[in-house]
């Protein structure tokens, strides 16, 4: 079994997509309208307008109500992502910190509220 993507479901499509253009620096491929995708080496950012969820069960999913998961990317330089995005994150949770387990990080919401982690490991226990 190999982990595909994950998917958000938005209200705002095009502002999503944006952000998340804007945080990664990666391009997002659009499939149709209400689909589009940004591609990392490792994993796949889906992100779906709300008119893609009568298509699996209407109501099964609602946008900006995730409290519970955190999209997680590793970058190269956690502090220089920081200093780049810090202005322009809708929602700060925390200034890059170094993690018990030697991560360095930093948590920001999107704007639908979801939890975003950027993560440069510092230490060689860290992964």
């Amino acid at each position: 079994m190999d982990l595909v993507s994950v998917r958000i479901i938005t209200a705002d499509l095009a502002r999503s997509v944006a952000f998340y253009e804007r945080a990664t620096g990666a391009k997002a491929t659009w499939a149709t309208e209400d689909f589009a995708e940004i591609t990392t080496p490792s994993a796949t950012l889906a992100l779906a307008s709300t008119r893609t969820v009568p298509m699996f069960a209407p109501g099964s999913a609602r946008p900006a109500e995730n409290r519970s998961v955190i999209i997680e990317f590793r970058v190269d330089d956690v502090d220089r992502a920081y200093a780049d995005l810090k202005d322009t994150v809708p929602d700060l949770v925390t200034e890059p910190t170094t993690m018990p387990w030697g991560n360095r990080s930093f948590l920001f919401r999107d704007p639908d509220g979801t939890l975003v982690n950027f993560f440069t490991p510092v230490t060689p226990a860290a992964s």
